[in-house]
């Protein structure tokens, strides 16, 4: 029996990275490596800030000051999304490689991935086990902060072929289109709105009706990596999804469903996954919005 592969080769490993640290330090090399993460939300212990020791050639973004907007409480707009990149001399066509860490490695990375895929970036990779595992295997580190020439970058899109709103998962509950919440189980069943030391965004608990519980870490081996693609496929087939599906994937903030929508999209090629970014902040406050409590029907 042939093992089953990733559907799209997108995950890079830490020896390719380092094998191609003279790229991404070269101002005309076409390729360009981004460190993301929030820290206003992960613990040091978690993750080695960007000022402490970050891959050579990256540059830093933050989730919520960089690739979100405060005051819409949205991803950036398309004109945005297009300057920050040309500022930080981000082609359109560059190889763009992610990577970040957190409570699980590349949380928001991830989202990144998945923002510049609504904005149409063709080649868009990811470090498997992100910071984390660079950090442990005792790959380099530097202090030195590049700068590079600011460019135009023309963004794409947007593609909302890959976007769920909230209509959207109105119509899913309706038409019995599966939903993947990625969030912890004491989250799912309604125990707690938020995770450990993060600020509750929401005014219930609970889950979007006929959610299946896949967590986040469980798409995960233990040293942070991805799962092999056997072992995803089986563990949503499992909670009953499968790639003759549309699915949506949602968690609190929509960047841990993004590693979701990464997973069903980009390893395991379905055809048809929307991450609803609006997520529980957005379910958990509306009126009249259904929810339920308790654990996952089988």
């Amino acid at each position: 029996m042939t093992e089953r592969t990733y559907a799209n080769d997108v995950l890079v490993s830490a020896e390719w990275v380092d094998s191609h640290l003279e790229e991404f330090q070269d101002e005309d090399s076409g390729y360009r490596l981004l460190e993301v993460n929030n820290p206003t939300v992960t613990d040091e212990s978690e993750y080695t800030p960007y000022g402490e020791g970050h891959i050579p050639g990256a540059q830093f973004f933050h989730w919520e000051e960089d690739l979100s907007d405060g005051t819409t409480r949205d991803i950036l707009d398309k004109e945005a999304f297009a300057e920050l990149n040309g500022t930080h001399g981000v082609d359109d066509d560059d190889t763009i490689v992610f990577y970040g860490g957190g409570r699980v490695p590349n949380w928001f990375a991830l989202f990144a991935f998945w923002e510049y895929k609504y904005f149409g970036h063709g080649d868009v990779r990811v470090l498997d086990g992100g910071k984390p595992f660079w950090v442990e295997n005792d790959y380099e580190l530097t202090d030195e902060v590049p700068s590079f020439e600011a460019v135009d970058y023309e963004a794409g899109g947007p593609f909302e072929g890959i976007r769920a709103y909230r209509d959207d998962v109105e119509q899913a509950i309706e038409s019995g289109i599966p939903l993947v919440d990625v969030r912890s189980p004491a989250e799912f069943t309604g125990e707690i709105i938020a995770p450990e030391g993060l600020q509750e965004t929401a005014q219930r608990g609970g889950h979007i009706p006929g959610a299946k519980s896949v967590p986040t870490a469980s798409v995960l081996q233990e040293d942070g990596r991805f799962k092999n693609a056997q072992d995803l496929e089986e563990l949503y087939a499992d909670a009953g999804i499968t790639e003759d599906q549309s699915v949506v994937t949602y968690c609190r903030v929509g960047e841990r469903s993004s590693i979701a929508w990464f997973v069903l999209t980009e390893l395991l090629g379905f055809g048809d996954v929307e991450n609803y970014d609006g997520s529980w902040t957005e379910w958990g406050n509306a009126i009249r919005a259904p929810v339920e409590t308790g654990p996952a029907e089988d």
